[in-house]
């Protein structure tokens, strides 16, 4: 059998291919890590199907999603007192450390068909935490919701928005789903409840996330006219969820 002999100009254009094989693998790689922003308009036309019976629907009605950070503790019965006074639904965030504190809120926000979200344990910047404290900062809130309402949450808010490919890999592991915001009213800075009300409604429009911190003194006490104004534009108050459907969140994709 005759060998067949390779010049140098073989082994160059080998290497080559070579190189440009692993080039396209580590692209595959990356894109399959990447943080993807999906919006609700986007998220509904993927999604299959008519929604559900009972549930708004936002491509036809116009929608807002209120959603709250936090602490179950108080004032979160007088955000869901307000809440029900106009038939609105909310998604609540919740952190963990203080849920066992306050089992019969949580119970309550699942019981009166508001969403439960996961707002880690102690509120971290996860892009500044190992992996594994990221794991145990939304597994542990994950479980503690469960054990409360039954239910695991599918969806996570990142503390201060704050979220890079790896905190996207390890919530795509962990089914969740992150959700940011379009509108903030900066609460945390201000106890001023006009500035508070006056800055949700300048950035309210159709398909937004509403971001609210009730512990902040002045937010609760800005609750009654924002619910009062946007229902007044023909707002529909919806939870995350309900804003997205007939699409479902994905995990590990961002959704604002």
């Amino acid at each position: 059998m005759r060998k067949v002999k390779r010049g140098p100009r073989f082994y160059v254009l080998l290497g080559v291919a070579v190189l440009a094989v692993a080039a396209l693998v580590t692209v595959v790689v990356v894109r399959s890590f990447a943080m993807v922003t999906v919006g609700p308009e986007q998220a509904r036309e993927r999604g299959r199907g008519p929604v559900g019976a009972g549930q708004v629907d936002c491509s036809r009605a116009k929608c807002i999603a209120l959603t709250f950070d936090g602490s179950p503790g108080e004032p979160t019965g007088r955000v869901l007192d307000l809440l029900a006074q106009h038939h609105a639904a909310g998604t609540f965030f919740l952190e963990g450390r203080d849920i066992h504190l306050h089992p019969d809120v949580v119970r309550r926000i699942a019981a009166e068909g508001h969403e439960i979200g996961d707002h880690t344990w102690n509120h971290p910047r996860l892009t500044e935490a190992s992996d594994q404290q990221v794991r145990e900062e939304l597994g542990r809130t994950a479980d503690a919701v469960e054990e409360l309402t039954g239910r695991r949450p599918t969806l996570m808010r990142p503390p201060e928005g704050r979220t890079d490919d790896r905190v996207s890999g390890i919530s795509r592991e962990l089914g969740m789903a992150q959700v940011l915001w379009t509108v903030t009213a900066k609460d945390y800075a201000t106890e001023d409840t006009a500035l508070i009300t006056r800055r949700v409604l300048d950035g309210a429009a159709r398909d937004g996330i509403v971001l609210l911190h009730p512990l902040h003194a002045g937010t609760v006490p800005a609750l009654p006219a924002v619910l009062e104004a946007l229902e007044g534009q023909g707002y529909a108050f919806v939870t995350v969820s309900q804003l997205l459907a007939p699409g479902t969140a994905e995990p590990g994709t961002i959704y604002r």
